[in-house]
């Protein structure tokens, strides 16, 4: 009878603890402070544009593929906020690379798919803060406009 006491002591102690830490909260944050971070930092490419949701932007010459970049952070020590904007800074970094890579200067229609829940918006960006990581997943169109 002990026995049978103590594994379902320790069963619901392991089902709520790891119930705990399950956290999601899933934020909406700030692109303009993000991206204003980044430039403090020196961490974005100055000579690839990035256009977020339907924001306006020179014409296209060509369009070189849509990419996708999930990027996650460590989350321990950090708010919700820094940790979503060094996520998303790194999901800004991969996606500039990528346009480097296809002969691009911009990146276009850059918008939030986290959870595969599309989210577009010129102001905003969806990431998903967790007890331990925090991340991102961004989406946009490579592409080279005119100058």
């Amino acid at each position: 009878m002990k026995q049978l006491a103590y594994l379902v002591l320790v069963s619901t102690l392991l089902f709520s603890f790891s119930s705990g830490e399950a956290r999601n909260t899933l934020h909406k944050v700030l692109i303009a402070d993000a991206l204003a971070w980044g430039d403090e930092e020196g961490i974005l490419n100055d000579s690839i544009g990035l256009y977020f949701g339907d924001q306006e932007h020179p014409a296209v010459e060509s369009e070189l593929g849509t990419y996708t970049s999930n990027k996650k952070t460590n989350g321990v020590g950090k708010s919700d906020q820094k940790a979503c904007q060094w996520a998303f800074l790194s999901a800004m970094v991969s996606l500039q690379s990528r346009a480097i890579a296809e002969g691009g200067n911009a990146v276009i229609n850059i918008h939030s798919n986290y959870n595969r829940r599309e989210f577009s918006s010129a102001t905003e960006f969806e990431c998903g803060a967790g007890a331990i990581m925090s991340g991102v997943t961004m989406v946009g169109d490579v592409v080279k406009l005119a100058e």
